[in-house]
């Protein structure tokens, strides 16, 4: 796969609705031509612990941010046409589903692809979390869980085995 979108987010809560940022790396030719990340004002509007921990977000981060809706409008001309790929895609493609269905807005039945699911073909054994298999394609996944850095992570095992 050469021509691609790599797509993460992160939550607020145990919501889907509630992403509070979105980070996309996209390919073309097996070449990254764009990125974009950006907080969002999750719906609904609040932040459980656990959520917090992992990522750091907090509603003061995310309290001027824009609505799902107004992200995607940024984000949808640059991946027209193109499949998307989450590491653990039940995750993200759930979490888009269900901010579409919130906002009421058309989903345009986007193809996701798993590399979650494809690493675990790949590698039978040990962890298949995202910084673990990245590390084995070779990406140091600095960042982890800020949502451009895991979508560049993701990107970088795309490039590998799918």
């Amino acid at each position: 796969m050469k021509d691609f979108v790599a797509i993460d987010f992160e939550t607020a809560n145990s919501e889907r609705t509630s992403v509070c940022s979105v980070g996309i790396v996209i390919y073309r030719n097996g070449i990254k031509v764009d990125e974009f990340y950006s907080l969002i004002k999750p719906e609904p509007e609040y932040y459980n612990y656990h959520c917090s921990q992992v990522h750091g977000l907090t509603a003061e981060d995310t309290q001027d941010a824009p609505i799902f809706p107004d992200v995607w409008k940024r984000i949808a001309p640059k991946i027209e046409g193109l499949p998307l790929v989450a590491h653990n895609k039940a995750f993200d493609e759930s979490c888009l589903k269900a901010v579409f269905r919130c906002y009421q807005m058309d989903y345009p039945d986007y193809r996701f692809y798993c590399t979650l699911k494809k690493s675990r073909e790949v590698w039978p054994e040990g962890r298949h979390n995202l910084d673990v298999i990245a590390a084995k394609c070779g990406y140091n996944l600095l960042n982890h869980h800020h949502a451009l850095a895991d979508a560049d992570a993701c990107a970088a095992i795309a490039l590998e085995i799918l």
